[in-house]
């Protein structure tokens, strides 16, 4: 009998499984979104690493950017608690050209 660890989230997370991409300053790398909240996300890269914070987060099917903050990091798993969410279609602020850039190098219309 194993004893469950306490779950410390204060918003109930919804399972995503979507494909996104990380930026930060001076790299892009490739994600899947494992799960979001309205504060926050989980992803697991696609190499081990610490990600810097802040980073933008690119939601390929969604197309929008969330710019977050890291707040843990295990193994190639990161959790995020993001700051806004903005829609890549259309105009974007100068911020989120690279993003929308990345979003439509991925596939995003």
């Amino acid at each position: 009998m194993t004893i469950q660890q306490e779950d410390r989230r204060l918003e109930p997370r919804r399972p995503s499984h979507a494909r996104g991409v990380v930026l930060a300053s001076g790299f892009e790398l490739g994600c899947v979104i494992v799960d979001t909240s309205s504060n926050g996300m989980k992803l697991r890269l696609d190499r081990q690493m610490a990600l810097p914070s802040p980073v933008i987060v690119v939601d390929i099917a969604a197309g929008t950017a969330c710019e977050a903050d890291t707040a843990w990091t295990k193994g190639a798993e990161t959790g995020l608690k993001c700051r806004n969410q903005t829609s890549l279609r259309g105009l974007v602020p100068a911020r989120l050209a690279a993003a929308r850039d990345a979003w439509r190098r991925a596939g995003g219309r």
